[in-house]
């Protein structure tokens, strides 16, 4: 059992790269007991995944299943929550508005690496494409690391 029992990655809107490295860490940790979630910060209504991350995720057989975007709240987080953002503005705000979250991290910073996740958000589909690399990397290691921490 990994020392959470929670991991919710946070980025701006919860459309695109939250979720997709939910649905890549759900597809590479089919054994954990730990709820894989994603959250976004600026979450007006909820909306489905961005069609071009969508894209993505099926050229690499992947598949988000009825997402729909929902913003973080306090109730998401509690001692056993690991928390891992996309960029230091978004922990940076997670730290201000909840004060009790103890373990966030960015995702690069968890892995090992500095820096910021690009967002892709109204580029093209190989923009979209180098941010599920990316991911796909970050989030390898975040599996990686937690089965260590076992």
């Amino acid at each position: 059992m990994s020392k959470y029992n929670k991991l919710i990655f946070v980025c701006t809107g919860n459309t695109c790269r939250s979720p997709m490295a939910e649905v890549i860490y759900k597809n590479l940790d089919k054994e954990s007991d730990v709820k894989v979630i994603s959250r976004g910060l600026v979450v007006l209504f909820g909306e489905p995944i961005n069609q071009k991350a969508e894209v993505v995720l099926k050229k690499h057989d992947l598949e988000s299943i009825n997402h729909i975007s929902k913003g973080l709240r306090e109730s998401d987080i509690d001692d056993d929550t690991l928390v891992l953002t996309m960029t230091e503005a978004h922990k940076r705000k997670i730290k201000d508005t909840y004060g009790d979250a103890k373990n966030v991290y960015t995702i690069k910073e968890y892995a090992g690496e500095s820096g910021d996740v690009i967002d892709p958000y109204g580029g093209s589909l190989v923009e979209y494409e180098d941010c599920y690399i990316e991911l796909a990397r970050l989030v390898k290691k975040t599996v990686y690391k937690l089965n260590e921490d076992k």
